[in-house]
């Protein structure tokens, strides 16, 4: 049984039957489930090991005594064979994920059956050649960790060129910071280790197990560099002891304008004007929109952003309702109306959405409320994508009822958006449908991409950070 799964496996395919029969007398199987240790650095390594099924973290010693996640091994990998005639110890700890299996083979069968196999010796030494090419990236690793910079005190996920420039800009000399472009979740919260403060963007996973192992590597704040904190487990937060801090009000003029943007591109079609005229196309056929002058438009959720759309669109010459909880008097007194929410939707002709995603406002607009909306309706949401349930979206837009929809976001757009994904085909198959319709426009989440916004994300952001390093209390004004 062990010589056919010997077989199988890459290193041993061109063995002779001899050395598989051989080998296989020489190895044993062990199962570990998860955070159980198959050896730790030190131990006497008297075997090689192939891991049949499962992951486990390779895990060094630094200076100091601290453990620190060197890499993962998976199916296939195979370990033991930089020392097979030497005497060393175990370089590292092994330590199961989840629960895993491995076969490990005694070196000195292996010895002896490269002796008297040339194709096993050649596999061998192929093997040893990447081998070494991974350590010499591991050793790096290490060094980097264990000869940081000590104002080193802040991991970035997610972090984009041109986030990285703003927040540069802003560094006091006593912070410096790490940018790393992996996004925060299960498989690379590991990288927080040693570093009290998490700077997370708002596609990034701060669910319940992220932010409790974040708290056990020693992760003291979390700094959201957003105004949503959707995408965060605050009980969790709040019971592993890291604190939770945001961005409320980086710059509303910034998605507020961008609203805009997508709502005149739409019903004046702008976008496939000049597409066309870069084609050589002067044609204007298809290409008649409607005045904004005198129409209604709907806003919910008149906080910052949200009041910003709606005296824009009173300055077009609309009629504008409103609604919030909360009703802005200074918005009254400009004429705007607040409505419950059925009669806002029945009596709009433009609606913009400007309200948190919270289990309350999840798919608030649905098929029900779509379908008591005028025909011909512009739906825009440049807020959360949850908002939204996009299959009864596709539906309206089908049927001809709604007109149009300007989406700066999307309800699973963390697989998408931000990335460079030219080169792949768009698997989500709601995301594809949506990009199909020429009286939608999808942009990647960039309502608050302007300078101004980039520099006041990285100014209050920094200075968050700043009063937690110093150990000032926190304001609420900044609490998630």
């Amino acid at each position: 049984m062990l010589a056919d799964d010997l077989a199988t496996h890459p290193l041993f395919a061109a063995a002779s039957s001899a050395s598989l029969q051989a080998l296989s007398r020489a190895a044993s199987r062990s199962e570990f489930s998860a955070g159980q240790r198959a050896f730790t650095e030190g131990d006497a390594a008297g075997t090689l090991f192939l891991v049949v099924r499962g992951e486990l973290d390779v895990i060094k010693r630094a200076e100091g005594g601290a453990e620190v996640v060197m890499h993962r091994l998976g199916e296939g990998d195979v370990g033991g064979l930089t020392n097979l005639t030497g005497a060393e110890p175990r370089s590292a700890t092994l330590q199961a994920i989840g629960a895993a299996q491995l076969l490990f083979i005694e070196k000195a069968a292996f010895v002896a059956a490269m002796a008297s196999d040339p194709a096993l010796t050649a596999a061998v030494l192929r093997e040893l050649g990447q081998k070494v090419r991974r350590k010499t990236a591991q050793v790096a690793t290490l060094l980097q960790r264990t000869q940081r910079d000590p104002r080193e005190k802040v991991v970035f996920f997610d972090a984009k060129p041109y986030e990285r420039a703003a927040f540069d800009a802003r560094l006091p000399d006593s912070l410096r910071v790490r940018y790393l472009e992996a996004r925060l979740g299960p498989s690379t919260a590991r990288l927080a280790d040693g570093f009290p403060v998490v700077c997370a963007f708002v596609n990034d996973d701060l669910s319940a197990p992220v932010v409790e192992e974040l708290g056990a590597r020693g992760v003291r704040l979390i700094a959201l560099r957003c105004a949503g904190y959707n995408n965060v487990d605050l009980a969790a937060a709040a019971k592993a002891g890291v604190e939770v801090v945001r961005v409320p009000a980086y710059s509303p003029h910034a998605v507020a304008e961008h609203t805009l943007a997508l709502l005149l591109t739409l019903v004046r079609k702008t976008h496939r004007a000049a597409a066309r005229v870069r084609d050589g196309n002067f044609s204007l056929a298809g290409l008649v929109g409607f005045d904004l002058h005198g129409k209604t438009a709907g806003v919910v959720g008149t906080g910052k952003i949200g009041a910003i759309v709606a005296s824009i669109l009173r300055g077009f010459g609309m009629t504008v309702l409103a609604f919030d909880r909360v009703q802005q008097p200074e918005l009254v007194a400009a004429g705007v109306r607040y409505l419950p929410l059925d009669e806002l939707f029945a009596q709009s002709d433009v609606i913009s959405l400007h309200v948190p995603l919270t289990p309350q406002t999840h798919h608030l607009v649905d098929a029900e409320k779509l379908a008591r909306t005028r025909r011909g309706l512009v739906l825009l949401n440049t807020s959360r994508g949850g908002l939204v349930d996009t299959a009864a979206l596709i539906a309206s837009l089908k049927s001809g009822h709604l007109g149009g929809a300007g989406l700066d976001v999307y309800e699973e757009e963390s697989e998408y958006f931000f990335q460079d994904r030219s080169d792949r085909a768009v698997l989500d198959d709601l995301l594809a449908r949506l990009m199909t319709f020429p009286n939608v426009l999808v942009t990647s989440h960039q309502g608050f991409l302007t300078t101004e916004a980039l520099d006041n994300i990285a100014t209050a952001t920094l200075d968050s950070v700043a009063a937690h390093l110093a150990g000032a209390p926190l304001t609420r004004a900044v609490r998630g």
